[in-house]
């Protein structure tokens, strides 16, 4: 038996009731990651041009992250690595690594798969990015389920209760 534990990556999964192309969209775009992840999601071209609402971000392309339940000092800025239009979008995520989403058909649902991966194993990011990332892709995937399937928002949007799992 392996006793090896990798830190360096981790893999969540869930099913949603929803159109590959709609959950696609929920990632690729300021509208869609609004709608179940952030306060505020800004993609900007190469050129530094700000993305409409409703546009697909590109490999190249920048963003900004503001989540509910935090201040504004709370930002993540990033760029998007891959994204092919369809089921496959990545970014990277500051220090706790890149974030590989893959939407997988599965019968009549999507599976949506996100792998967050390059992690550092020091002990900070052992705490910080594979158990906190985890926990809180774990939260915001349940989210986007809720949103996408029954349009019920999870999300804290109170700055005031801090160490909420859903914010």
């Amino acid at each position: 038996m392996n006793n090896h534990f990798d830190w360096s990556r981790f893999v969540v999964r869930i099913n949603i009731d929803a159109p590959a192309q709609k959950l696609y969209s929920s990632w690729a775009t300021s509208e869609g990651m609004e709608t179940w992840f952030l306060r505020l999601c800004e993609y900007t071209t190469k050129g530094g041009k700000l993305l409409a609402h409703p546009d697909s971000a590109s490999k190249g392309d920048r963003y900004k992250f503001l989540w509910h339940g935090w201040p504004d000092e709370t930002v993540e800025f990033g760029e998007i690595m891959e994204a092919n239009g369809t089921d496959m979008f990545k970014f990277s995520f500051g220090k706790a690594g890149h974030c590989t989403v893959r939407i997988l058909p599965s019968g009549k649902e999507q599976i949506v798969e996100l792998e967050q991966d390059s992690i550092p194993t020091d002990e900070e990011g052992k705490a910080l990015f594979h158990i906190g990332c985890k926990t809180g892709w774990t939260f915001y995937l349940a989210n986007l389920k809720s949103m996408m399937e029954g349009e019920i928002d999870l999300r804290n949007r109170d700055v005031s209760l801090q160490n909420m799992l859903n914010s």
